[in-house]
This record gives structure tokens, sequence and C-alpha cells, in this order.
């Protein structure tokens, strides 16, 4: 199931198979919802005239009767854009009109979610809250975690795992990485854990209990968080 505050976009491309490619990884997304398919720039025109929902395009800027790069152009109030073509000598004028990215076919999904963080942090930017959340990859999707939804994240070997209230998420990083992109507002306890102070209940000993779960205090960290704690 995708979440609520999805990105809604619209693949414009004359290839049916560049049109294949992008719905797979759009699908594979849960952050994207895919409104519609356009085949040519006369179509998404006609849509984008009659639906005013879409935040993203995926435009193809080598097609017939009219090139993509004109057609974002001609717009009065362009969603954002993630050019898509096979020919790199575009890249130049695709960032002229302030693209969000550029993608060479064909395109690796891995390029792919690139191109979409950049999306979800000037959405942030914007919004001026760049700090409120975290994109987090698992396996071949993208979650987008409010910080303040995290109760607490765990070293799970060359993993680690995010805890919130309703779901975990197991991401590759290394640990020491990870909790370098946490607020100041997240406390590490053990060599293996960081809490969200704002999720504690209470500490007991050795242990901090957030919920049901019971966190580890390590004895080269109790010191800090006693501090941390003002105890």
């Amino acid at each position: 199931m995708k979440p609520n505050n999805l990105i809604t976009c619209l693949i414009i491309d004359d290839e049916l198979s560049s049109q294949r490619v992008l719905q797979h990884f759009i699908a594979e997304t849960d952050v994207l919802d895919l409104k519609a398919t356009c085949n040519n720039t006369a179509e998404a025109f006609k849509y984008l005239q009659l639906n005013g929902d879409i935040n993203l395009l995926f435009l193809d800027i080598n097609m017939p009767q009219q090139s993509g790069l004109d057609f974002y152009k001609g717009l009065q109030k362009p969603p954002k854009v993630i050019f898509t073509t096979a020919y790199p000598q575009y890249a130049v004028d695709g960032f002229e009109v302030n693209a969000t990215d550029y993608l060479l076919k064909p395109i690796s999904y891995e390029r792919f979610l690139a191109a979409i963080k950049k999306v979800l942090n000037t959405n942030s930017n914007q919004s001026g809250s760049e700090d409120d959340f975290i994109i987090i990859k698992e396996n071949k999707a993208l979650h987008r975690i409010v910080f303040k939804d995290i109760q607490y994240v765990e070293a799970y070997g060359d993993y680690v795992k995010v805890h919130t209230e309703i779901k975990t998420i197991t991401t590759h990083s290394t640990f020491s990485k990870f909790i370098e992109s946490l607020p100041s507002n997240f406390l590490r306890t053990h060599k293996s854990f960081s809490i969200n102070l704002n999720k504690m209940n209470h500490l007991s000993g050795n242990q901090i209990t957030i919920d049901s779960h019971t966190i580890p205090i390590g004895k080269t960290y109790k010191k800090t968080v006693l501090k941390a704690l003002n105890l």
C-alpha cells in the first residue's frame, strides 16, 4: 500500500519501451503516484489543462512534432521535471530550465532513485523544513520517514533497522554513518542503539523503555545518557 502525500507524476515519452521502464520504476517507488502516460506533448498539454494535480513530469526531450524542452518552456506553471533522453548533449539545455534532474537512457533503477531523492529534497527545502524527515532505501523502495515518528534505530550487521510505531525499515548502511543524519533529539545509548528522546517512557538501571521496547544503555554511554537527561 502506498502512503499519503505522494508525488503525483506524468510520463511523456513517445517510445513504448521507455514508458514501460518508467512505469515499472514508479510502481516500485512508494513515494510516487503515476497519474497518466502520454505519447506526445499534445496529449500531455491536454491532460495538464484538465488536471492540476501533477507534481512531477518524466519528460523525454527528443520527440517528434515538439521537443520536450520546448514543451516545458511553454508551460505557464510547470511542475518539477526530470528529463529523460538517449542523447547526452541535451543535458545542459535541460538544466537551463531548472530541471530537477536528467536521466540518460537506458535508465537504471539506482539512478532513478537518486533523481527522486532530489525531488524530495527540493520539496523539503521549499517548505522550509528540510530537517523534518529522512529518505531511507529498503530493497528497491524509497521510504519518507518523519524524524518525530522514529522511536529508535538499531545496528544490524551491515544494515540499520529504523523502528517506528507502525513499521520497521531495514536499510543498508553503517550505524555510525546513519546516526550522523539524525537530528539532535536522538541520543546514542549503546554501540548498537540510538533513541528518540521524545519517545522515551522511562529509565531503569541500564535500560530505557520506549512503549514495549527495552533499549540497553552501554557502560561507555551511561554518563552521556545521564547528562543528556539532566540526571
